[in-house]
């Protein structure tokens, strides 16, 4: 059924708290200004990123059916299951015993496992099939750096 998709699932090391740059002033996509160079503040990647600890997984995506979602072959998907998902939201699920990565979309009574990418069928979720959901992603990891 999903034999374009494989993920691949990480938990992450124990979260040690790393602190980075970050910019005060917003970058624009134009030119950019000089005189805002400058620091003001850390981000922790970890604390920004990671709000359940606990029940965080890294998952590594295959596939393309979700590519005009904005989740390409190889990215990083960061998987909260202590979130319950909502209709519009995208999640990890196990669809007959396979995972999907699938937008979500209650309609009245009905559930929809939705696909970004026209390729691809949409699924209607049905007392027939076995599903759960796995979790809510809740961020993408994608490169900017095309080889």
């Amino acid at each position: 059924m999903n034999k374009n998709l494989k993920l691949t699932i990480y938990k992450p090391n124990k979260l040690k708290r790393i602190e980075l740059p970050l910019f005060s002033n917003k970058v624009r996509a134009g030119f950019p200004s000089p005189a805002e160079d400058h620091i003001e503040q850390k981000l922790d990647l970890n604390q920004f990123l990671i709000k359940h600890p606990a029940a965080t997984f890294f998952v590594r995506v295959e596939g393309d059916s979700m590519k005009n979602g904005g989740i390409s072959n190889g990215d990083i998907l960061i998987v909260d299951r202590a979130i319950t998902p909502q209709s519009g939201q995208i999640i990890v699920a196990i669809l007959n015993g396979e995972f999907t990565v699938k937008r979500v979309k209650k309609q009245g009574k009905r559930l929809f496992l939705i696909p970004e990418n026209p390729e691809f069928p949409l699924m209607e979720v049905t007392e027939e099939v076995d599903f759960q959901v796995w979790g809510v992603v809740t961020y993408t990891i994608h490169s900017c750096m095309h080889s």
